[in-house]
């Protein structure tokens, strides 16, 4: 916040240098397009100002406002918008009724132009950059507004040229500052109200939040993500069903997808996980083997091979059967962890196996993934088979 302050009054002291210089060059030569863009100037140090108290505001939370004020941000930022489309109208309205004005042109002047599209055009730069790394909408909108300096004050150093060759462009060239003001003005306008009507994040931002989600072993499916923005800050809800049905497992995967969308989601104020339990039309078994054609193996990290079996829930009908080969059998280390993730990546619901896992390394992943541990007493595939039960029911 200190860094974003300072720049709000690096901000306001360069608005007031660049007028102030303005000013004394309107005043000296008389010309139309120099005062449009003095007023251009005091507009901008008007903003200015608002900004910085904007910015102020914007990070104080209190019980009337639980949420924060971020969206002052936003709405500072159509305050600039404001103010620039009101300098387009009056840079229009002396071009076109202010009559008679005599322009007298000195060299100096050009100096002073240069200083005064230079200056402001840098400093628009670095707080544009700085806005962005921030991803805060009031100093974008002000960098945005500095950089139209360099087309404006183009625009008047086109003016004074004619001038000084006898060409009357002053009251033309005035009236194409006010078309680079009006359309920032108009742009600065529509982002601020698309925040401020809780317009949905970038498609990029929610597919990507989205895949953080199904990501995680204990979700089925993310069935709803949305996000908004406030000032810099985006809050994102989503609506997911679990493999999990005790409440304490699902509030820690919850806290998991928060906690992950936060670390890989810059300036994510709030996440709301909004979960379910999944509706299984399938049950998704594994069944440790000690070969292809269907004994049980005793040890679940050592099984060279395992059953993958799949019961229609509706009518616990058996509707396949897959042996395939397990891909960890030669390591050495973590073996079962990584046997009981690969399971977890294959959808698994439920494990029969002879072992006792639980309190050891694959029962926590699997227990933390959702998936069922179900000690069975059985020899062969056939054996383990007949004992699986539905809703109370054997398949």
């Amino acid at each position: 916040m200190e860094l974003i302050e300072r720049i709000g009054w690096y901000s306001i002291a360069v608005n007031l240098g660049i007028a102030a210089l303005d000013l004394g060059m309107t005043y000296l030569s008389g010309s139309l397009a120099l005062a449009a863009e003095t007023v251009h100037n005091i507009v901008d140090l008007t903003a200015a100002a608002a900004i910085l108290i904007g910015l102020k505001l914007a990070y104080r939370k209190s019980s009337n406002f639980p949420y924060g004020l971020y969206k002052v941000e936003n709405m500072v930022a159509m305050m600039v918008a404001v103010f620039v489309l009101f300098t387009g109208y009056e840079i229009v309205k002396d071009a076109v009724f202010t009559f008679g004005r005599r322009v007298l042109i000195q060299p100096l002047m050009f100096g002073g132009v240069a200083v005064a599209a230079l200056l402001p055009f840098l400093f628009g730069q670095y707080e544009l950059r700085v806005g962005r790394s921030l991803n805060s909408p009031s100093l974008i909108a002000a960098g945005k507004e500095f950089q139209v300096h360099i087309l404006s004050s183009g625009v008047v150093l086109a003016a004074l040229v004619g001038q000084l060759l006898g060409w009357s462009l002053d009251r033309v060239m005035a009236i194409l500052i006010a078309a680079f003001v009006l359309w920032t003005g108009w742009k600065l306008l529509v982002d601020g109200m698309r925040v401020l009507l809780d317009a949905s994040l970038d498609q990029k931002i929610l597919s990507r939040v989205r895949e953080i989600i199904e990501a995680e072993p204990g979700v089925e499916d993310a069935k709803r993500v949305v996000g908004r923005s406030a000032g810099r800050y985006r809050f994102v809800e989503a609506e997911v069903t679990l493999k999990v049905t005790e409440l304490q497992k699902a509030h820690v995967i919850s806290d998991r997808i928060e906690e992950t969308i936060r670390a890989q989601v810059p300036y994510v104020e709030q996440v709301i996980v909004h979960y379910e339990p999944v509706t299984h039309t399938q049950i998704h078994y594994a069944v440790p083997l000690a070969d292809p054609i269907g004994t049980v193996n005793d040890e679940f990290g050592a099984a060279p091979y395992f059953a993958l079996v799949t019961v229609r829930v509706s009518d616990r009908k058996l509707e396949k059967v897959e042996i395939v080969t397990n891909p960890y059998t030669t390591l050495s280390k973590g073996r079962g962890i990584r046997i009981a993730e690969w399971l977890v990546a294959h959808k698994t619901d439920v494990v029969l196996t002879q072992e006792e896992l639980q309190n050891k390394g694959p029962g926590y992943v699997l227990a933390n993934s959702g998936v069922q541990v179900h000690r069975v007493d059985a020899r062969t595939l056939a054996e383990a088979l007949k004992r699986l039960t539905i809703c109370g029911k054997r398949v």
